[in-house]
């Protein structure tokens, strides 16, 4: 029912939501009701963190390259293996926005290829920022 209105409107509607929080130690916390819990999980499913899902970075790494690269006109930057190798080394905390994010600031900042050189610079940009 609308507000204000006096007919009822029939809705079909399903909701996705995600958390990197842990709902059942939120629920033993008391930060988080377990009612709820059991009205939005009818299909729970578990997406795994980037960190635990390594062999994904080279891929999510070529496909970032190609849209970023599109995006801002360019063609296609090459990405040393080395420099791949580099970035599979992360633990990605900000899973695979903070990775889209690094690909984006090297697409941007790189010469014509991307290189260690490129990646061990951004990580030593960001973790004097982070102290």
């Amino acid at each position: 029912t609308r507000v204000g209105g006096e007919k009822e409107i029939k809705v079909d509607v399903r909701i996705i939501a995600a958390t990197n929080k842990n709902l059942k130690e939120e629920i033993k916390n008391k930060t988080f009701r377990e009612d709820l819990l059991h009205r939005i999980s009818v299909i729970p499913i578990h997406v795994p963190s980037l960190k635990e899902r390594k062999g994904d970075i080279p891929i999510l790494v070529d496909y970032f390259l190609e849209i970023i690269c599109e995006e801002n006109g360019i063609s296609k930057k090459p990405i040393n293996k080395e420099a791949i190798k580099l970035l599979t080394q992360h633990n990605w905390p900000g899973n695979i926005r903070e990775l889209r994010n690094v690909i984006e600031r090297l697409v941007i900042l790189s010469g014509e290829k991307i290189t260690p050189k490129d990646i061990q610079l951004y990580f030593q940009i960001i973790f004097s920022l982070l102290q």
